[in-house]
């Protein structure tokens, strides 16, 4: 918090920086818009190629079914919709996303793989989402919502938008339970991701960042309150390759 009183203007992370919350919504928008066309490549830099493996552990956890309604939130390209789609067969899925440029591509994507009839793209902020109360039947948000200002907005928002019944899934970068391990993941990360990221897309700073805002995002135990806090039951999370990602699980009833 800068100054005193109830003027004082609130201050989050970007990174390793402390900025103004009001700032955080362009400096991120703008990492996105930067390596929106190599979005899927970032992936692959960012999990040496396992986020495939996460993803589709997600879709396993979530078994989409015939019918349902799904929003994915800082949707991007399009990767999980695309999923809950062939795996769902007939459903519908939006994907929403504060950077146009990512949904761009996204829809490339879709009309490449023919979903292009089952999918909605829409631009819009996790912390207001421009939809309806109880729309959806399932809500995602994969490798985003430690982007978001502030993270229990948007839960709050996830719960408004899902149906009683609705189910919440988040897939992130988290952390290892083991002190060591930690240590030799935040060395790989901290040296190798940006030098990678600088050699494939040409922008290291973008990629200094994405490495820095994971270790800012709270362990899973945390998440996971803060998840209960937004209204949700039945919260549960799975470590993913030991804890460098995790996905947490929530319901609305």
């Amino acid at each position: 918090m800068r100054g005193q009183g109830p003027m004082a203007e609130k201050t989050t992370h970007f990174g390793s920086e402390t900025i103004l919350e009001a700032d955080k919504a362009g400096r991120v928008h703008g990492v996105f818009t930067s390596v929106a066309s190599k979005y899927d490549v970032m992936n692959d830099v960012m999990s040496v190629g396992i986020h495939r493996i996460w993803k589709d552990a997600m879709m396993d956890w979530l078994a989409p079914r015939r019918g349902q309604r799904l929003l994915d939130v800082a949707g991007g390209t399009g990767d999980i919709a695309f999923r809950f789609l062939r795996r769902a067969g007939d459903a519908s899925a939006v994907v929403c996303d504060m950077t146009e440029g990512m949904l761009v591509e996204g829809q490339k994507r879709a009309e490449a793989e023919k979903l292009s009839d089952q999918l909605e793209w829409v631009v819009g902020d996790a912390m207001a989402l421009p939809f309806e109360n109880n729309s959806f039947d399932v809500y995602t948000i994969s490798f985003g919502i430690r982007n978001v200002t502030r993270p229990e907005e948007a839960l709050s928002e996830a719960f408004r938008v899902l149906k009683p019944g609705g189910r919440l899934m988040v897939l992130e970068f988290s952390q290892l339970p083991n002190q060591g391990m930690q240590k030799l993941y935040d060395l790989y990360s901290f040296n190798v991701i940006p030098t990678m990221g600088k050699a494939i897309t040409g922008d290291r700073d973008s990629y200094q960042y994405l490495v820095e805002s994971i270790r800012q995002f709270p362990d899973q135990e945390s998440f996971a309150g803060m998840i209960r806090d937004a209204g949700f039951d039945q919260v549960k999370y799975r470590n993913l390759s030991m804890g460098i990602a995790a996905l947490h699980s929530g319901w609305k009833f």
